[in-house]
């Protein structure tokens, strides 16, 4: 197995995760949240998602799936380079949508992922693509913290189904 079919099955399993989430309920059960300051799994998801299309987008040279009609089909009013960092809690609040459009968004940022992914060498993955950091941030570590921060998020998403199913 290349390194890159590795990091595409992560992202799949991510994908999966997201799917088993949102799918089958409203718009009232994904901006749910346990408490006035907590995250919503419509937010998580829409979060996990604008990382990767914003981080895979930056180290790829592209744009984001995002700027290609998802912003103005999610109409939440924020910038279209938000991607979710650091949002107060009315911001999360902001971010309603139902489970067909936040599986949709991530589908496509799926398929950008995996298209870049793909046709990614072992060696690339050595590419210096921040320099900001000591040490310097290679493209490998980037994907890595991308799947790990999506995973993470999509995870909590899942906690939260669970807990609005027995509400």
């Amino acid at each position: 197995m290349r390194s890159a079919e590795l990091l595409i099955d992560s992202l799949d399993r991510v994908r999966e995760v997201v799917h088993g989430a949102v799918e089958g309920l409203s718009d009232e059960q994904l901006a749910w949240r346990a408490d006035p300051q907590a995250n919503s799994i419509a937010w998580l998801v829409w979060h996990l998602t604008r990382v990767q299309d914003d981080h895979v987008a930056d180290v790829a040279g592209t744009g984001q799936v995002w700027a290609e009609g998802w912003a103005d089909r999610f109409g939440l009013g924020l910038a279209v380079g938000d991607t979710g960092y650091g949002h107060r809690s009315d911001q999360v609040a902001q971010v309603r949508a139902g489970a067909e459009l936040l599986a949709g968004y991530h589908d496509a940022v799926f398929e950008r992922s995996r298209h870049y992914l793909d046709g990614l060498s072992d060696a690339d993955l050595d590419r210096i693509v921040d320099e900001r950091w000591d040490p310097p941030v290679s493209l490998g570590v980037r994907l890595v913290s991308v799947i790990t921060e999506d995973n993470q998020h999509a995870g909590q998403a899942a906690f939260l189904r669970g807990l609005v199913e027995r509400r």
